[in-house]
């Protein structure tokens, strides 16, 4: 594919580029209903957001441009990242945080080097495999979901510095990256947006804890609610505390003391040393290829990369750009590729500290043609014969963005609290959102995670060990030059909105914004049917229930924020399922 192809820039007036570069371009407003059922805008009602030196899309627009901002005082691709992320546990509280955990994929132009950042949340030492089963030893939701017991070891502040120490520009302190987001704690910002949209149907899950409650309300006890004021004090200290110690400042000491009482308080099992202990993991990024780009992904304990890349490896064999976009043959075999994926993510997939999975047999081009040779073009497969050997988690409370620097550096991070704001829990005196990402464990063999995703022996519960993830932060490079920065939130759905990204740019040739404002489906193996979004065409839809397929609505949540790179300039695409989602260039 000609890159240029891909480009609109060009067809840009330059009066009319300089304007969206000041102002910055934020997604269309949807209502709660609108966003669950989401109906994508027209072809012609949405266009790229373009820039010429660097870019930052996030699901959040203060913080998109706190990112901006950093890229215009010099900072790289790394600096503007970890400034968003920072700025986002302030701004938007249901996903952005220091009380969870993510995944970041990095590319640095001069070095040609990708590196994955892996910072997923740990559980306790006190963890046990049976730690979410009830006295009749079946699986216990409201354990995994609800109660302190769920809440992982935190890993962003530690996994943000990492990134920063080791491949920011140099030209900016842990404690300068850290202004603006305590700026935005101590003084307050208008409730708007996703914040608004989200926090009455929150509150009263959060209001089982008293201080938990307090942050989200007025002086008079009622829930904040669009353009009121939210101040958190108590967050404002803990980042200062970052600023001025470093990781150090959450990890240990006073916040860390807090952090544990508060958490045990509730019904916790953490300890100081649960803390202390927790260090992020530099690895290897998984890598593929698909029609001639380089995939660049998240491994383990993430399933993305693997499964992504066993997706794109099985479609890879077959014409899909003869196949017209979103018809009901193009959508047929994406699903049977997916269910063979996700198949083999239930079997065999977990923490590599503790699960050797055959991750290079899984990633072959041998082995997806032969899944591909299963597929039936005419019907769907049956789930009990995608799997026949004995068949091998996470929440829509995550949030992804994607930075591109002037240089070519880039950044892919997706990092999460698991349900919107998380548990539910602010650690008293703290202002931190605790997240409850040990539901992504396995409560026992078989069972199913909140999502419907179906776990084994591989992702039961361990000290110390990582949840298995869908989180997919997504680089694409062509010669070694970014081409598409992408992810998503969306749980168990975040594999197939970046598949369907990929292949709609790459196949279809579709404008960035396009592709992520179409409408998507989804399977993941267990439970055997077809999650879809409004928008498809009936005719498509009969096609896809005569060949056997179950289609089921909603699909459920994602935002796949993204940038496109092409040679004529930057172009991202804020995801209009969210409410103030923003691309901001300069």
């Amino acid at each position: 594919m000609n890159r240029a192809g891909l480009s609109m820039a060009a067809t840009l007036s330059r009066r009319l580029f300089a304007a969206l570069l000041l102002i910055g371009i934020s997604a269309p407003a949807f209502s709660q209903e609108q966003r669950r059922f989401y109906s994508p805008p027209s072809a012609d009602a949405v266009s790229s957001v373009p820039a010429e030196h660097g870019m930052v899309v996030a699901q959040e627009k203060l913080a998109a441009q706190v990112g901006a901002d950093i890229l215009r005082q010099g900072g790289n691709a790394v600096d503007a990242a970890v400034a968003t992320g920072f700025a986002m546990a302030v701004t938007y509280p249901r996903a952005g945080n220091i009380g969870g955990g993510g995944f970041m994929v990095i590319h640095l132009a001069r070095r040609n080097e990708d590196i994955a950042i892996d910072y997923r949340e740990t559980a306790p030492q006190a963890a046990t495999r049976d730690m979410f089963l009830g006295p009749d030893g079946k699986p216990d939701p409201d354990k995994s979901r609800n109660s302190a017991l769920a809440i992982g070891v935190p890993g962003t502040v530690a996994g943000l510095a990492l990134a920063l120490e080791k491949y920011g520009s140099g030209h900016f302190t842990l404690a300068q990256i850290l202004k603006p987001a305590i700026d935005l704690a101590r003084d307050g910002f208008i409730v708007t947006d996703d914040t608004s949209d989200t926090l009455g149907d929150m509150y009263r899950r959060m209001s089982r804890w008293p201080n938990s409650a307090k942050t989200f309300s007025n002086a008079d006890g009622r829930p904040l609610r669009e353009g009121d004021r939210l101040i958190q004090g108590d967050l404002a200290a803990v980042l200062t505390a970052i600023a001025e110690q470093g990781p150090r400042g959450f990890y240990q000491g006073t916040v860390a003391e807090k952090l544990v009482n508060g958490i045990n308080n509730s019904g916790g099992i953490f300890t100081l040393g649960d803390l202390k202990s927790y260090q992020p993991v530099i690895r290897a990024p998984m890598r593929g290829s698909y029609r001639g780009y380089d995939v660049v992904s998240m491994p383990q304990p993430s399933s993305g990369g693997v499964v992504l890349i066993e997706i794109l490896n099985i479609l890879e064999g077959l014409p899909m750009s003869d196949m017209k976009q979103g018809s009901a043959t193009s959508l047929h075999v994406m699903l049977e590729a997916m269910k063979r994926a996700y198949a083999d993510r239930a079997r065999y997939l977990g923490d590599p500290a503790f699960v050797d999975a055959p991750t290079q047999l899984l990633t072959s081009k041998d082995y997806a043609a032969k899944q591909r040779a299963t597929i039936d073009l005419a019907r769907a497969t049956p789930w009990v014969d995608v799997q026949n050997a004995k068949p091998p988690k996470e929440g829509d409370n995550t949030t992804h963005y994607s930075v591109v620097d002037a240089s070519g550096n880039a950044v892919s991070n997706t990092y999460t609290l698991n349900f919107p704001y998380g548990v539910g829990l602010v650690a008293e005196g703290t202002g931190v959102l605790l997240n409850n990402e040990l539901d992504d464990f396995t409560a026992a063999p078989g069972a199913a995670n909140a999502f419907g995703l179906v776990g084994f022996e591989a992702n039961l519960p361990g000290p110390g060990k990582r949840p298995l993830s869908s989180m997919s932060p997504t680089i694409l490079l062509k010669d070694g030059k970014v081409v598409l920065v992408t992810g998503s939130p969306g749980g168990s759905r975040i594999i197939s909105a970046v598949t369907q990204i990929i292949v709609d740019v790459i196949d279809y040739k579709m404008d960035i914004a396009a592709a992520v404002a179409a409408p998507r489906v989804h399977h993941q193996w267990l439970p055997d049917e077809v999650r879809i979004e409004r928008g498809f065409p009936d005719d498509v839809l009969a096609e896809l229930r005569s060949k056997g397929h179950k289609l089921v609505e909603p699909l459920g949540y994602s935002s796949a924020n993204s940038i496109l790179v092409t040679p004529n300039g930057l172009l991202g695409a804020p995801d209009p399922r969210t409410r103030g989602s923003e691309a901001a260039g300069q």
